[in-house]
Order: C-alpha cells, then sequence, then structure tokens
C-alpha cells in the first residue's frame, strides 16, 4: 500500500467594511493586499441578474481571463430542476465559447439570499469543481477561485477544490 495525503492551502481576506452598501473598489479591500478587488464587485453586482425564483439564491461569478478580459454569469434556475446552470459555469462557458484560447486567471464568486451577500463565502457546487478541473486540463494552468462573503474573502486554487477529478 502506497499512503498519500491530500493538504489545501488558502487564503482569507477579512474585511473591514460590514455593510455591503458600502461596497466599492476603492474601499472594500482598503487594509489588505486582496489581488482582485474589481472582480469581486462584478461578481457581487452580476449576482443581481441570476434568475433565482425558485430558491431566492442567486449566485453571481466573474472571470477574468490572462488578456484581462473580464466575462460574468449568474445563475439560471428552472422548475425542472436540475436543468438550471450555477453562475460559475455560465461564464466559464461564455468564456470559452467567445475566448477558447485565453486561459482563465481567476474566478470570483458571490452569492445572495433574497437580495443580501451572504455572511461567509460559498464553495461551488461538485459539477462546477469539474468544470474547473476540465479548464486546468484545457489549458495546462490552474487558477483562482474567490469566494466572496460579508466578512471574509477566501482565495484557493481551482485544483484545490477537486483534488481528484476524472482525468484521463
Amino acid at each position: 500500500m502506497n499512503k498519500k495525503k491530500i493538504t489545501l492551502e488558502y487564503s482569507v481576506y477579512n474585511d473591514d467594511i460590514k455593510n455591503i452598501e458600502d461596497y466599492s473598489d476603492e474601499n472594500r479591500y482598503n487594509n489588505t493586499d486582496m489581488p482582485y478587488p474589481k472582480l469581486c464587485k462584478e461578481a457581487i453586482k452580476i449576482s443581481d441578474n441570476a434568475y433565482s425564483l425558485y430558491s431566492g439564491f442567486s449566485v453571481g461569478a466573474a472571470v477574468l481571463l490572462e488578456d484581462d478580459t473580464i466575462i460574468l454569469g449568474s445563475n439560471q434556475e428552472n422548475i425542472a430542476f436540475p436543468s438550471g446552470i450555477c453562475a460559475e459555469r455560465t461564464a466559464l462557458s461564455y468564456a470559452a465559447t467567445t475566448h477558447p484560447k485565453t486561459p482563465v486567471k481567476a474566478l470570483a464568486i458571490a452569492a445572495k439570499q433574497r437580495g443580501k451577500l451572504l455572511q461567509n463565502p460559498v464553495s461551488p457546487c461538485g459539477s462546477c469543481r469539474q468544470v474547473f478541473a476540465e479548464t486546468i486540463t484545457r489549458f495546462k494552468k490552474d487558477f483562482d477561485i474567490i469566494m466572496i462573503g460579508q466578512d471574509k474573502t477566501i482565495i484557493i486554487k481551482a485544483g484545490a477544490l477537486l483534488p481528484l477529478a476524472f482525468e484521463f
């Protein structure tokens, strides 16, 4: 038997702003070295475009490509569950369609419940994690996942979220 160990490394940025209405690029991460404030703002903003009639759980995703293009997506629910699609997969699919040769640098995720940003960051579902793994395989390059909450923002490599992904 050959034992192996899986470890995770991630960064946590504690927000100094407790009222999300005060959010802006200029002041959200004033006292941190958080590298993606604009991307986070875009993810929070696009979550308002989610179609979440059934759950009230609105998610926005903002993908930053290596050429600095930002692609946005939001979750789109469907009464015939599971026919909806997550914000992360919406944004990554659009990025792959419109910029098929440009690698992903980062993906920010923000979730709101009934219009209010969640206190803690939300983690991507298993299907999204597998799409992340496929994106890494496609470009042979890992990318950052930024999970945004009112109190903190977490940054982790996409590959760390599904360490035993389907592989060929």
